[in-house]
């Protein structure tokens, strides 16, 4: 039975316009999204059967054109939509952030740095500075490795902080390869920068380590004093 033939009450869009986008399943949000469904599935069904294949509303979004095509009823233009819908995302969230005094929650600003960082492929470390509100001034991309390697330089940072007259400062980089748990050289640079920006008044907030589906903050895990 296709979607046009359910109850009313029970139709994803006619459910979103009477109860608010809050009230629908992840599988309903991403069947509106789709719009319609393949032969023998309805939007909905092929909604949740990609949701099961891929474990994840996030990792269903951030699939990649080759991966994304290998499911019938899929293809470039469902890609189009999702790099779409996580870039919208990306950007809203950093109007948010130049706008509000919320980079002193670190929820906020992990849920920030994982739509930023989490879909991508390789290491990427980003600093975001901050004035004395813990208010956002940049974000700037410090370095793009391989999928294991990447290179910071302390001094590149500082340089950066002073140039930018950064009373606060974030660093983050993500991790590939899944786990959100800091390396010992991550913990190491963390140590080193703390100690070079203290030199110029400028606070190492946190340095967060990201993945698709999770994020640390050095901070709240003792790493950082």
């Amino acid at each position: 039975m296709s979607i046009k033939h359910w109850p009313e009450g029970e139709r994803p869009r006619e459910k979103l316009l009477a109860r608010g986008a809050a009230a629908l399943s992840d599988a309903e949000l991403l069947a509106i999204l789709l719009r319609v469904g393949t032969r023998g599935m309805s939007a909905v069904d092929l909604a949740r059967y990609l949701l099961g294949e891929f474990g994840s509303l996030g990792r269903l979004m951030s699939a990649d054109a080759r991966t994304l095509s290998a499911f019938k009823g899929m293809g470039l233009a469902s890609f189009t939509q999702f790099a779409v819908v996580r870039e919208i995302g990306r950007r809203i969230l950093s109007e948010e952030l130049q706008q509000n005094t919320v980079l002193g929650d670190p929820q906020a600003a992990a849920d920030y740095l994982r739509l930023h960082l989490g879909h991508e492929k390789v290491e990427v470390s980003v600093a975001l500075l901050l004035n004395s509100q813990q208010q956002l001034i940049a974000m700037h991309e410090l370095s793009r490795g391989t999928v294991a390697e990447n290179t910071v330089y302390v001094r590149e940072i500082v340089k950066l902080a002073l140039d930018e007259y950064a009373a606060g400062l974030i660093l983050a980089h993500n991790h590939p390869g899944g786990s959100a748990m800091p390396s010992e050289s991550d913990i190491a640079l963390t140590r080193r920068l703390q100690q070079a920006l203290a030199l110029v008044d400028v606070s190492l907030l946190d340095h967060f380590v990201i993945t698709a589906q999770s994020a640390c903050s050095m901070k709240m895990g003792g790493w950082l004093g």
